[in-house]
């Protein structure tokens, strides 16, 4: 993180199979097993998050170098554990990386570019990526679903009550926040 920054977040809302910590900077001596998300080198280059995540069926543990995407305390930065016990996901400056700690080969990143919050909804099983425009929901066995546009800029979540999820998105045209409820087992509009 650089000076300045807020610190980064660990959400451990969900049960976890796997021990992580987060690295000042990358070792001078990297571990045996070693991963950057996503694959591209240059992204990396910018900067990134350093984790070092150890899972007991692996054995090693193995360094993350997830590569950050925006250098703004307004995207998140942090890791949190998932609905499945095996993953983890790391987020570097907005940039959401979905990890399986067993096989760390296997990721998947989310689409939004930048992530502007990272959700735990552990009764519904459920990690909530919030977007621009829409809702990504991650569960079990990856993604759920992911909303419909639901505003033109920005989107504020305002309850979730049960297998609802009440928010607000803004509506260009009519120059005004308007709500919206979606079902979170689907992720349509209610």
């Amino acid at each position: 993180m650089k000076e300045g920054s807020l610190a980064p977040t660990v959400d451990l809302t969900f049960p976890h199979h796997w021990q992580a910590e987060i690295l000042a900077a990358r070792p001078l001596i990297l571990p045996q097993r070693h991963f950057a998300y996503p694959l591209d080198a240059e992204e990396v280059e910018r900067g990134a998050l350093e984790v070092l995540i150890r899972h007991p069926a692996s054995g090693q543990p193995f360094l993350a170098t997830c590569a950050l995407g925006f250098r703004d305390v307004i995207v998140p930065t942090g890791l949190w554990s998932c609905p499945n016990p095996d993953e983890i996901c790391a987020v570097s400056g907005g940039y959401a990386y979905m990890i399986d700690t067993s096989a760390p080969e296997r990721f998947a990143m989310i689409a939004f570019r930048p992530v502007l919050e990272v959700r735990a909804l552990a009764a519904q099983g459920l990690l909530l990526f919030v977007g621009h425009h829409s809702l990504l929901a991650w569960g079990t066995t990856g993604q759920a679903w992911q909303s419909e546009k639901l505003s033109d800029e920005g989107i504020t979540i305002t309850a979730v009550e049960g297998t609802r999820l009440h928010g607000l998105g803004w509506d260009m045209m009519a120059d005004k926040e308007t709500p919206f409820a979606l079902d979170l087992r689907t992720g349509l509009r209610i």
